[in-house]
């Protein structure tokens, strides 16, 4: 059936006008906690931790100064004139007001203009790249000749829930703009989303809540693996097309076994697989990935991004990479100097630095 000329049955979203990525900058505070210390303040157990560690925020460190750092890091690599981005979205759930945005502050301080959009994106997990693909769109209508988009979080678990192992800090930026100056182009996107209610967090509440192993089927993989392979079915692509695939993390083993599931293997999704190092990393899980993939493709690789947030959705995309990546990696820190620069804390010091004691 069809409306106006658009086909409203799993239609592949593209825009006229080519659109890709200029610039991206990753950030992920040095601060780790090791899940072998969250076993043994809440367990007494050492074994069967999703993940080895996770990245944790330090005290003057929250999703304002870390959108900033990615975005710098995306303007090196982008090598434009900050006052040309028309939009600035920020994709969060751990936003650190409830009422005034973040992303004008992120705007201010990278050196926009005050004539932008800026706006604050919520979808769990998918915020970073929801606020990607309506960055698309606005460059792709000519509506912008750049747009920021951002994901990023803090960690938001309470203690002693499963959540806590793995939820962890840090995200990815990036700026997008016309074809011709991208280090790589967006060939075509595909959402899919449902009321699936697998987590949650009220007004007011301070931590989120999770439906356990509903969680798995019905959420993350009913909606990952309908968005990947409904792109790959509108693209004319099998798993083999790709060099790269980056699914979202809330562990190592659900991104694994859902490239599996799509056909992929192992050494193509083990370069954007950094769970089991930082955690999850909520809206900027698989954005994180992305960068990292960046940081080592080459011209002519094709990489399939999946998203996934709670509630539940998926995005993905299907991405081509252009000579321009060899000259611009090198302009700002690569993800893996993230992963390397560490220092390890106990659970009293991340309890003091995620604010976990309340006094008075």
């Amino acid at each position: 059936m069809s409306d106006n000329g658009f086909n409203h049955a799993r239609r592949l979203l593209k825009s006229e006008r080519p659109v890709g990525i200029v610039g991206y900058g990753a950030y992920i505070p040095m601060f780790r906690l090791p899940a072998a210390e969250v076993a043994r303040v809440w367990t007494n157990s050492l074994g069967g931790t999703p993940v080895t560690e996770k990245a944790v925020a330090g005290p003057d460190e929250d999703v304002i100064t870390m959108s900033i750092e990615a975005a710098r890091n995306a303007l090196r690599r982008a090598q434009i004139d900050p006052t040309l981005i028309r939009a600035v979205w920020v994709g969060s759930e751990s936003h650190p007001y409830a009422v005034k945005p973040t992303s004008t502050i992120v705007a201010e301080s990278i050196g926009t203009s005050g004539d932008i959009q800026a706006a604050d994106w919520e979808f769990a997990c998918k915020a970073g790249t929801e606020a990607m693909q309506a960055g698309i769109g606005f460059v792709g209508s000519r509506m912008a000749q750049y747009a920021l988009s951002i994901g990023m979080d803090t960690a938001q678990g309470r203690p002693g829930d499963a959540l806590e192992y793995t939820a962890a800090a840090g995200g990815a930026a990036y700026i997008l703009g016309p074809e011709d100056e991208s280090l790589a182009v967006f060939q075509g996107s595909y959402s899919f989303v449902t009321d699936t209610p697998d987590f949650w967090r009220r007004a007011n509440v301070e931590y989120p809540s999770h439906g356990d192993r509903f969680t798995g089927e019905p959420a993350y993989f009913r909606h990952t693996l309908q968005a990947g392979s409904t792109l790959m079915e509108l693209m004319g692509t099998t798993a083999a097309d790709y060099a790269y695939a980056i699914f979202h993390q809330p562990n190592v083993k659900f991104p694994q076994r859902a490239a599996k599931m799509l056909g992929f293997n192992d050494e193509q999704i083990k370069h954007g697989l950094l769970s089991d190092k930082v955690g999850n990393v909520y809206a900027g899980s698989s954005m994180l990935g992305l960068t990292a993939t960046l940081d080592r493709a080459q011209p002519g690789d094709r990489i399939l991004l999946v998203s996934y947030g709670s509630g539940a959705g998926s995005d993905a995309f299907d991405l081509l990479v252009t000579d321009k990546i060899t000259e611009r990696v090198r302009l700002a820190p690569t993800t893996q100097s993230y992963i390397d620069r560490r220092k390890e804390v106990d659970y009293a010091l991340y309890t003091r630095y995620r604010g976990k004691l309340l006094m008075g």
